[in-house]
């Protein structure tokens, strides 16, 4: 499963701390970042993945976080 969403997250420092975090609660997953893109895109290949808890997590960070369509 892959769900993709659109960030405003800028920094490459910050998307790393990110990465990090999301990785403590989605172990085995392959999270990324695409900065590049003008969405500030995070990607998440995991085999079950909670919307919900992701963009809870990316808000308390002080991050806007919603699932791309």
């Amino acid at each position: 499963m892959i769900e993709v969403f659109k960030t405003n997250v800028q920094e490459v420092e910050h998307s790393q701390m990110i990465v990090g975090k999301l990785l403590e609660h989605f172990p085995n997953s392959i999270i990324n970042f695409d900065l590049e893109d003008c969405d500030k895109i995070l990607r998440i290949h995991a085999s079950s993945i909670s919307n919900h808890k992701i963009i809870e997590l990316l808000n308390s960070y002080g991050y806007h976080c919603e699932v791309l369509l």
